[in-house]
């Protein structure tokens, strides 16, 4: 048979902590954990702003000229810490910030230096791609879609 062995105590009015019997506790240290980044940290967020508005203004024509939907994966030490999502396949445009709603025709991983570079006109897509310097799955060669885009923004 089973016995219960744990006894509770009964409390009583005026129980309780006696003046000194408690530590104070210093303020909380860092959390070893890394925060997470700050959004002011990346430099990619203004410029997916701006190609928004190009896509609002332009959408139309380019859902005619591109046809693809478009999943921006932003990495930094290896990991992804932001997701953009480029509609260029429904309705008049769209970009987003978070994974495609719709599945991706392609997804770029890309660390934020090399994409703003790609961007800026600095470096030649298909020789960054060759080299190694980011991944795409899906449909490679929508990439060169995704070129023209980015070109057209940056007039």
């Amino acid at each position: 048979m089973w016995k219960r062995i744990d006894q509770q105590l009964k409390i009583r009015a005026g129980d309780g902590p006696q003046a000194g019997q408690f530590k104070e506790l210093g303020p909380a240290r860092e959390p070893t954990v890394p925060r997470p980044l700050g959004l002011s940290e990346f430099q990619s967020i203004p410029v997916f702003e701006d190609i928004s508005h190009h896509i609002k203004e332009m959408g139309a024509q380019l859902v005619k000229k591109v046809n693809a939907v478009f999943q921006l994966d932003i990495t930094k030490d290896g990991k992804t810490v932001l997701q953009w999502t480029i509609d260029l396949k429904n309705g008049s445009g769209d970009t987003y910030p978070g994974p495609a709603r719709l599945p991706a025709d392609t997804v770029f991983t890309i660390p934020e230096p090399v994409f703003m570079e790609l961007v800026l006109g600095k470096v030649n897509p298909q020789k960054a791609f060759l080299a190694g310097k980011f991944k795409v799955s899906g449909k490679v060669l929508l990439g060169q879609k995704l070129e023209r885009v980015f070109k057209d923004w940056a007039k």
